[in-house]
């Protein structure tokens, strides 16, 4: 368990970045590389260190929402309130699904369930019905937490314990409970050691759910408070999505270092602009964000009047680094689940702009308590620069999953001599290590794919696809679009006689998977190409996919205004969905928030006109978008007249 980078009251001085470490004894040129050791005889908390802040400094502001503020008193009191109400029904080991977005709301009910001994996790405050059912018959699960609008029917219909936790703010729940439903036989317990929980996608068409100890993320959080100088007086930004594990960094990141958490509005994560006016208005001074929200502001001039000294970026590969004129320090963090968020970092500051080149700035070296090692197929490290599978050992290894075979198969013993290193974790991602023990990531060994920074298994979303009557197969391929970005195409045969459309197939899926998830369309296909073995030849596929498509390309009509051509055109490129049309819903023919923030995007350079991100989700089609497109203009030349 990790010491506090500082004493509460106490602020630390900039430190500089974690430089590669060295390949360990006797292994020579090997691809090993460790982290920095953590430190000795650390004995304080997680959930110690934020009781310390609320005893010293009661006063201090733990949440600013807007208007809206609460002091580190008034959050311990409230979950001090909580544990109250939820003492004899919850106890350590219980699994407690949380089902509430970036609030005082969900900070009180984290340190709630940390008091209790139970396990955090996080399901997002909107999420998908079938998935949470096919959650909660799969793990034991002792209650849910949330509006009860959002909850599973089996939950709407239990009993309900309500909880009196903070309101207001931008994503106010309104009314919560806990929601006491039976675990049916056979679901699985998690380990009375872990502290929290994240879910990421199976291979068998089912979530699996990783479980992280204390002790792993405090070691995270002492690097974390040590590489940002996080203290008293900054402001941390809440802005991942709560399913994710990044949440939890950020979450408790404040809460152990004094600082006062801010909850992101939803819309400016679909909104570049939206989100560097937030970071400004809100002073925030430490972030946490998804490369592909943030990879956009690095090709443009960095914003003017941020006090942002520390933006910690991850989910997905970056592809680009900061200019000269980005005033924060960035960090390329790579690290899955698994390993407890964050494994490997580079860090990039404006004096080093043009240092290295242009080009994919590497993933960086281990944090403290991390051993990287590059294997061969025979699970050995190679030499340095070889390619080969990254496996992660040390002490920031998750216990596991909560499954205990699934993890025995993907946690395993080391294939060579690694002195303190009892278990490695087989990424499946493949990199390469220069003779500095710097990584580079090179892409995925399997077929696993990311989008928008979340890991997504194929097989995940055919399995849902499949779940409907109507489908008799369905093929998931992640071809790359001619913007660069990974979108997801579902091929699917239909059963004999039916006609479903490609569109009801999208709005049916959305119950069973996250956002991410959901393919950007739908193919309905007669029959798929097969290899020379006989096994259906995913490649074909994915090139089929991205292929520039032309004969289903809808016609925009001669009387169409310069609005709707310029959000059609859009539309169509962004998505790869030619036959796109001017009544189609954005959201239920694939888009998503990153490519929303796009699309936003693209409509400002080609039109003059820049919508926010409240307004265009408002729009019920893309023929309203485009009307408010035309209005904009018009008034703008009428002002210019």
């Amino acid at each position: 368990m990790s010491r506090p980078a500082t004493s509460p009251g106490t602020r630390p001085t900039a430190p500089s970045t974690v430089s590669p470490a060295p390949a360990s004894p006797g292994s020579g040129a090997l691809s090993v590389a460790h982290g920095p050791a953590s430190r000795e005889n650390a004995t304080t908390g997680v959930l110690t260190l934020f009781e310390d802040w609320a005893r010293r400094t009661p006063n201090a502001l733990a949440v600013i929402d807007g208007d809206r503020t609460w002091t580190y008193r008034q959050i311990d009191t409230a979950a001090d309130e909580a544990v109250a109400v939820l003492r004899g029904r919850v106890g350590a080991g219980d699994l407690i699904g949380v089902c509430l977005d970036r609030s005082a709301a969900l900070v009180v009910t984290a340190v709630a369930i940390a008091r209790l001994g139970a396990v955090y996790l996080p399901l997002g405050p909107r999420p998908g019905e079938r998935r949470i059912e096919a959650v909660t018959e799969d793990l034991d699960v002792t209650c849910l937490i949330g509006a009860p609008a959002v909850l599973p029917s089996r939950h709407r219909a239990a009993e309900h314990i309500a909880l009196a936790l903070p309101d207001g703010g931008a994503n106010a729940a309104g009314p919560v409970v806990a929601a006491f439903a039976p675990s049916p036989p056979g679901a699985l317990r998690a380990p009375r050691e872990a502290f929290y929980a994240v879910l990421t996608s199976g291979s068998t068409g089912r979530p699996k759910a990783v479980v992280v100890a204390e002790p792993a993320l405090g070691t995270l959080l002492d690097w974390y408070r040590a590489e940002t100088g996080l203290a008293p007086g900054d402001r941390q930004s809440l802005l991942i999505g709560v399913a994710f594990d990044p949440h939890l960094l950020e979450l408790w990141a404040g809460l152990t270092s004094g600082a006062a958490l801010v909850p992101a509005p939803d819309d400016v994560r679909w909104d570049t602009g939206a989100l560097t006016s937030w970071w400004r208005e809100a002073a925030v001074s430490v972030a946490v964000a998804a490369t592909p929200m943030v990879e956009p502001l690095l090709e443009q001039p960095w914003p003017h009047g941020l006090v942002l000294r520390h933006l910690v970026v991850g989910g997905d590969r970056m592809r680009r680094r900061p200019g000269a004129d980005v005033t924060a320090t960035v960090h390329n963090a790579y690290g899955p689940a698994e390993a407890t968020v964050v494994t490997t970092t580079y860090a990039m500051r404006a004096a080093d702009a043009g240092a290295e080149g242009p080009g994919a700035p590497p993933i960086g070296a281990p944090v403290p308590g991390v051993t990287v090692v590059v294997t061969g197929s025979d699970g050995r490290p190679v030499p340095r620069g070889e390619e080969g599978e990254l496996r992660i050992g040390g002490s920031g290894l998750a216990l596991g999953y909560v499954d205990p075979e699934l993890t025995a198969r993907r946690f395993t013993a080391p294939g060579g001599d690694l002195p303190g290193v009892d278990r490695l974790y087989r990424t499946g991602d493949r990199v390469r290590m220069r003779p500095d023990g710097t990584l580079e990531f090179l892409g995925r060994l399997d077929n696993q794919v990311k989008i928008s920074g979340v890991r997504i298994e194929p097989a995940e979303v055919e399995a849902a696809l499949e779940r409907d009557p109507a489908v008799l197969g369905a093929v998931v391929t992640a071809p790359r679009g001619p913007d660069g970005a990974v979108r997801l195409m579902a091929h699917v045969r239909l059963s004999p006689g039916s006609s479903a459309s490609g569109q009801a197939l999208l709005t049916a899926v959305r119950a069973w998977l996250p956002e991410q998830a959901v393919p950007s369309a739908v193919r309905i296909v007669d029959a798929f190409p097969l290899d020379a073995n006989g096994k259906v030849d995913r490649g074909e596929l994915t090139r089929e996919a991205a292929a520039p498509d032309t004969g289903d390309r809808a016609e925009v009509q001669d009387g169409a205004t310069p609005g709707e051509r310029i959000v059609l055109d859009a539309v169509r490129d962004l998505l790869a969905r030619p036959a796109t049309v001017l009544t189609d819903d954005f959201r239920m023919i694939g888009g998503t928030s990153i490519v929303a923030a796009r699309l936003l995007t693209v409509i400002e350079q080609r039109s003059g006109v820049r919508l926010r991100a409240p307004e265009f989700l408002r729009q019920p089609d893309l023929r309203a978008v485009a009307a408010l497109v035309d209005r904009r203009r018009e008034s703008a030349r009428g002002q210019g007249a």
